[in-house]
């Protein structure tokens, strides 16, 4: 591999005041600016020692691994490293079965979808509220003293999800939005305090820049719920969580799977998001979402990781080229892949994704 792409780059220039104004459309884009939710870390381990000559350490080696995160999306050309927001720990169901990915971590875990730790309102009052938030002061100073000059922290968390996932569970909250509607906007009032106050500890410190807030509301064809119900236990949230980021001069990203066209209105108008995120191009591609939505928010990725994954390398640059010539003009464009580099995509793949960003030009030039 090494010889035949351009990463990781040897002199990276990040800078997140320009990622913030060609997100709002403030200015143009001399250059081609790379975002991403997320890169699994399979992923990044594999190019950091195949590449970079960097032994990637475990998450438990928390010093060394931060310091090893932020080295990787220095070195890989991003403006900012992203990072979730802490909590204390407590007991979650899981399900679990062996991890296939060509970067295989052994053993795959997903949420339990039945039922999860609430289920009604004796295990809601017994749920240690109270006790969820951390002390994050010495984490985001940490990160604060090895960020690299120009760079930025996002902070992501979710509620949605978390509620869906790992409090309630799917069948558990959709079957109680009949059954006991109360207790589910309960539970979404509960946690989204949560996520409030640590979204609030965040973006105090300087060196974070964006919330990136990680919601993921529908599926292929529609939301997962009536979008009346987002509209009634979602949304209050992000418009809290927007205009938190945005009283403090922080951008605020949404990253949402699924169709969820019916609440783009919402978001982009009632919410004011900044940027959106995650696109599947049997949904909407992502360059017919800049042609309906562009001249209102940022775009962020849209390489279909089906494809990201699946391509032969010509065929994915090809592609990706194409996203940039449909996207690129007029601004407000990002290059990332649709969701996240997941560790079944190619390394290769994933860095000739982003080769094509750093190779791109305007056709007229």
């Amino acid at each position: 591999m090494r010889g035949t792409l351009s990463f990781p780059l040897r002199n990276p220039s990040p800078d997140f005041n320009a990622f913030r104004e060609i997100l709002l459309g403030e200015r143009l884009p001399e250059k081609v600016h790379f975002v991403e939710l997320g890169v699994d870390y399979e992923v990044m381990k594999f190019i950091a020692e195949k590449l970079m000559n960097i032994k990637a350490p475990r998450f438990e080696e928390r010093k060394r691994f931060l310091k090893f995160f932020v080295e990787f999306y220095y070195r890989m050309g991003y403006d900012y490293v992203p990072v979730g927001l802490l909590f204390a720990p407590f007991p979650v169901k899981y399900r679990e079965t062996k991890d296939t990915a060509m970067l295989s971590r052994g053993k795959r875990i997903w949420v339990e979808e039945n039922e999860g730790i609430i289920t009604n309102w004796d295990e809601l009052e017994s749920f240690p509220w109270d006790q969820i938030n951390l002390d994050l002061t010495e984490y985001f100073r940490f990160l604060d003293e090895i960020l690299p000059d120009g760079m930025k922290l996002t902070v992501s968390s979710s509620v949605y999800e978390w509620v869906g996932e790992r409090l309630m569970g799917w069948q558990c909250m959709f079957r109680n939005l009949f059954v006991d509607p109360d207790l589910v906007k309960t539970v979404f009032e509960r946690w989204g305090k949560v996520v409030y106050k640590g979204y609030a500890d965040a973006i105090s410190h300087d060196c974070v820049g964006a919330i990136f807030h990680c919601d993921d509301m529908g599926y292929k064809k529609g939301t997962m719920v009536r979008p009346d119900t987002l509209r009634e236990i979602v949304i209050p949230w992000l418009k809290k969580f927007a205009s938190l980021a945005h009283e403090h001069g922080k951008l605020f990203l949404l990253h949402s799977c699924g169709n969820i066209y019916q609440i783009m209105e919402d978001l982009i108008e009632d919410v004011k998001i900044d940027g959106f995120h995650s696109f599947q191009d049997a949904i909407m591609p992502v360059w017919k979402f800049k042609e309906k939505y562009g001249d209102r928010v940022g775009v962020l990725g849209g390489v279909d990781v089906d494809k990201l994954a699946r391509y032969d390398i010509e065929s994915l640059r090809k592609y990706v080229r194409m996203i940039l010539d449909k996207c690129m003009p007029g601004g407000r464009y990002f290059l990332g892949s649709g969701n996240t580099v997941t560790n079944y995509v190619p390394p290769r793949n994933y860095l000739a994704m982003l080769e094509e960003g750093l190779k791109w030009k305007p056709r007229n030039k």
